[in-house]
C-alpha cells in the first residue's frame, strides 16, 4: 500500500520581485562560486528590463492555485506548501511550516521536468537541508518523479507549440528549434539529462509541429569561459539555420515549466534581436504554466503515490528517468 501523506510542496528556483531583491537574490544564486560583483552588476541589468521582477514568482501562485484545484476535485485532500531555493517563500520556511501544523510526510513537486544535479539531486540536497534546519520534529519530504515524458507536460509544450506554429507566416521555409538550459558536460554527462531532452523534443515535435524539421539547441550559459558546456547555443543554430535557407523559426522552450529571465531575456530579447538580425522571422512558442493538461498531470503524479490502483503514465518506457534519490544518480559531475 502506498504511504500515507499529509501535504505536498511546490519547490522552485525563485526569483526578485522588486529592484531591492535583484542583487540579494543573486548572491543567493551564485553564494558559493566566488562570482565578482561586477558579474552581478551586469547579469542585474537583465532584471533591471523587466522592473526587477522576474515572472517565475507569479507564475507560481498561480500554479498553486490550480493544483488546489486540481486535488480539490480529484484528490487526494492534501495542504500545500510553497518553499524556494533562492528567494522568499524560502523552502525551510516551508518545512517549518510544515512541521508547525503537524505535518508528518509530504511530497515535494519540483518545477524542472528533467534529471540532472541542478534539476534533481540539488533539489534533494535542498530539501534535505530545509529539514536540517527545522530540525526536531521536521517532516518527511520525498520528491515526485521526473516528467519529462508525461503526457501531461508533452502536450501541454505540443499545444503551445502548435499555436505558435500557427502565428509563423505560410508559404516561408520553417523549422522548430527546442530550447533547454545549459549545463556544464560533466554534469550533464552525470545524468540522463541530455536523452531525456532529445526524447521529449521528438514527442513535442511530433504532436505540435508534425513532419517540421526541428533542432535541439541550449541556452544561458554561465560559468568560466574555459568549461565546456552543452552546446549548441540557440543563437549558433539560428545563424546556422538561415544560413542553410531557414527563413521563420519558431522556438519552443521545452527545458521550462514556466516564464522566468531565461525565458524572457535570453529567448524574447537576445535571440529574438539575434533572428532578427539574420533576417529571420521568429515566433516563440509558450511554456506551460497552469496549462489544463500540465496542472492535471502534478495531480496524476501525486495519486502515484498515494493510490494504489493509480498507473503511471509515460510516452517513453524505453527512456524512463533514473529514480530519483538513487545511487549515482545526478551527480554534479
Amino acid at each position: 500500500m502506498p504511504d500515507r501523506y499529509d501535504a505536498l510542496v511546490l519547490v522552485s528556483f525563485g526569483g526578485p520581485e522588486g529592484p531591492d531583491d535583484v542583487i540579494p537574490f543573486l548572491q543567493n544564486v551564485t553564494r558559493g562560486r566566488d562570482v565578482p560583483p561586477e558579474r552581478l552588476a551586469v547579469v542585474a541589468r537583465q532584471y533591471e528590463r523587466f522592473g526587477g521582477v522576474s515572472p517565475i514568482n507569479g507564475q507560481n501562485r498561480a500554479l498553486l492555485a490550480a493544483i488546489e484545484r486540481e486535488l480539490a476535485a480529484h484528490g487526494p485532500a492534501l495542504r500545500l506548501y510553497w518553499g524556494n531555493r533562492n528567494w522568499t517563500p524560502y523552502l525551510a520556511d516551508a518545512v517549518a511550516a510544515m512541521r508547525d501544523d503537524g505535518v508528518e510526510r509530504a511530497l515535494a513537486f519540483v518545477t524542472s521536468a528533467y534529471s540532472s544535479y541542478s534539476s534533481c539531486r540539488q533539489y534533494l540536497e535542498d530539501i534535505e537541508r530545509a529539514r536540517q534546519a527545522v530540525g526536531p520534529g521536521a517532516p518527511v519530504v520525498e520528491k515526485l518523479r521526473a516528467y519529462f515524458d508525461h503526457p501531461g507536460f508533452v502536450e501541454a509544450h505540443a499545444a503551445n507549440l502548435a499555436a505558435a506554429m500557427a502565428k509563423a507566416p505560410a508559404g516561408y521555409r520553417t523549422e522548430v528549434v527546442c530550447t533547454a538550459h545549459s549545463l556544464p558536460v560533466s554534469m550533464a554527462g552525470a545524468s540522463n539529462y541530455v536523452a531525456q531532452l532529445q526524447e521529449t523534443a521528438r514527442l513535442v515535435v511530433e504532436r505540435g509541429a508534425p513532419g517540421v524539421p526541428y533542432h535541439l539547441a541550449y541556452q544561458s550559459r554561465s560559468g568560466p569561459p574555459g568549461r565546456p558546456w552543452l552546446e549548441p547555443d540557440v543563437n549558433d543554430v539560428l545563424a546556422e539555420r538561415r544560413g542553410a535557407g531557414v527563413e521563420t523559426v519558431v522556438v519552443s522552450p521545452i527545458g521550462f515549466v514556466s516564464d522566468h529571465i531565461e525565458v524572457v531575456y535570453d529567448l524574447d530579447v537576445l535571440a529574438r534581436d539575434r533572428a532578427a538580425d539574420l533576417g529571420l522571422t521568429f515566433v516563440r512558442a509558450a511554456t506551460p504554466g497552469t496549462a489544463a493538461p500540465f496542472v492535471a498531470m502534478v495531480g496524476e503524479l501525486v495519486r502515484e503515490r498515494t493510490d494504489p490502483d493509480a498507473v503511471p503514465r509515460t510516452l517513453s518506457p524505453r527512456c524512463a528517468a533514473i529514480a530519483c534519490g538513487a545511487s549515482g544518480c545526478c551527480a554534479p559531475g
